[in-house]
């Protein structure tokens, strides 16, 4: 069963946070090299633990986001594994393809036609340092959504996202473009930025990765990035810190209890 764009990210992400109360995103992180042995003689590795992982997990998620790298990594039976993962969630959970592309003009037209209008992604991740160009095709179909790297997670963004003030250069850069169509990758470990982010960019979703392995702050973050009570506007991403708890038969099942913890523990601040 192939999926489609028939509602848009932004209704997905608000019906299923009406349903569910979740704002748990799980990356589908899905490392070859990670994989528990108990897969590995499986015709598709990838996709057999995914399915396990989406099976035990489905119910605490508000969205999964597979990281496009790790399915490339296993060659055509990766890219085999991806279609067949976003195929198999259920159609009201919205899918992020991490991808983290930013090209320009018939490049960026075939990276969206691909992620969006053949795979059936509900969103992708951007690198907006081309410029206008990278969002054209998005802003021009009528259910697209990205989400654009503003603030990342990683050490290493302060060379540029901090120090070179790239951050809220590009938060202000993003306020003419709709809010149901555009939004924007906030790391959980920048704390000191997050108040400055949300306040420079009300509305919009936020994916925050950082929460788990790379050690961000749950509890500022939903101090300081919640948007209001009826929509939070963000979504709080966790992959290796749910995926790989477990290297045993007992990996999907624990899982499932990782997910519900953190799932858990956000809805102590909604």
């Amino acid at each position: 069963m192939e999926r489609t764009l028939s509602k848009s990210f932004w209704y997905k992400y608000r019906a299923r946070w009406q349903s569910s109360y979740s704002l748990l995103c799980i990356g589908l992180d899905s490392d070859i090299t990670q994989l528990p042995e108990c897969v590995l003689s499986e015709k598709n590795p990838i996709w057999e633990f995914n399915r396990r992982i989406i099976d035990s997990t489905y119910r605490y998620a508000c969205a999964y986001k597979p990281n496009l790298a790790f399915y490339l990594r296993d060659g055509m039976r990766g890219l085999e594994a991806l279609q067949l993962t976003i195929s198999y969630i259920p159609e009201d959970i919205p899918v992020i393809l991490d991808c983290k592309v930013g090209d320009i003009g018939s490049t960026m037209e075939q990276y969206v036609s691909t992620f969006l209008d053949i795979m059936g992604f509900d969103a992708i991740t951007v690198n907006p340092l081309l410029g206008i160009d990278v969002l054209k095709p998005i802003l021009e179909r009528e259910k697209a959504f990205a989400f654009v790297l503003t603030l990342t997670s990683n050490p290493s963004a302060n060379d540029f996202f901090v120090q070179e003030n790239m951050a809220v250069k590009i938060a202000k850069w993003l306020s003419p473009f709709p809010l149901e169509k555009i939004g924007a990758v906030v790391g959980a470990t920048q704390v000191n930025q997050l108040k400055e982010m949300r306040e420079l960019m009300p509305g919009r979703i936020f994916l925050i990765p950082g929460i788990g392995v790379q050690g961000g702050n749950l509890e500022a973050v939903m101090r300081y990035t919640r948007d209001s009570d009826d929509y939070p506007n963000i979504l709080i991403n966790s992959s290796r810190g749910i995926i790989f708890q477990d290297s045993s038969s007992k990996f999907a099942q624990a899982a499932a209890l990782a997910a519900e913890s953190l799932h858990n523990k956000i809805g102590v601040y909604t």
